[in-house]
């Protein structure tokens, strides 16, 4: 069995364990805070999360875990079995992932940790958060989820890192830069929160928010 580690505030713990859950895939949750630990870093180099333990060995970075869990149980399709839909699949996990979430974490120390950003940062990560969103727009569909009427594995991503792109720009700029281009995630959100995979994502990570607040 998979043990998935990781914790319920990380995004990317939480695309994996959405994938997990949606396809019924076996697997245990251990909750594991990124750490420069030895233990750690002998599973996941660079001490992040999530990673996987397996039959196999260790396996970090979410993408890598996906393309894995994929492979191994191919009657699940997890991704499309049509080449083309696969490939746009993972066109816009990328770009969620890649263009847009790790841009936008260049403002969440000042977004969500109460830190300050230089007006440097603020001006660059502006730049290129609206040219790369204003890119993602022209694939994504969102009617109502990204490939469409079709919910895919791209969703698992944008459920998990859409909203923190919307939420730090509002924070750190006074405007959502999602809205700005006609990208209003809420309702996607709430119509891939429908689904009880992601519905148990949700629960968990407010669970988890409340029993930090309680410590």
């Amino acid at each position: 069995m998979i043990r998935l580690h990781g914790f319920a505030l990380s995004n990317y713990y939480n695309k994996v364990k959405f994938a997990l859950l949606e396809f019924g895939i076996p697997f245990e949750e251990v909750l594991t805070i990124p750490s420069q630990d030895a233990e750690i870093l002998r599973h996941s180099p660079l001490g992040k999360v999530p990673f996987i333990q397996t039959e196999h060995g260790s396996l970090c970075e979410s993408q890598a875990i996906l393309e894995y869990v994929a492979a191994v149980y191919p009657d699940k399709a997890i991704f499309s079995r049509d080449p083309w839909e696969a490939a746009k699949e993972r066109e816009l996990m990328t770009f969620v992932d890649v263009h847009l979430e790790l841009t936008a974490r260049n403002l969440y120390k000042q977004a969500f940790f109460g830190g300050t950003v230089t007006d440097a940062t603020q001006g660059r990560t502006e730049k290129l958060l609206i040219h790369h969103i204003r890119g993602f727009r022209r694939i994504a569909a969102f009617t109502p989820f990204l490939r469409g009427e079709r919910f895919s594995i791209a969703d698992v991503a944008g459920f998990a890192s859409l909203p923190l792109v919307g939420m730090a720009t509002q924070a750190v700029y006074g405007r959502d830069f999602l809205l700005d281009v006609g990208i209003d995630w809420k309702p996607y959100v709430k119509a891939v929160n429908a689904r009880p995979a992601a519905q148990r994502v949700t629960d968990d990570r407010k669970a988890y928010v409340e029993a930090q607040r309680k410590q």
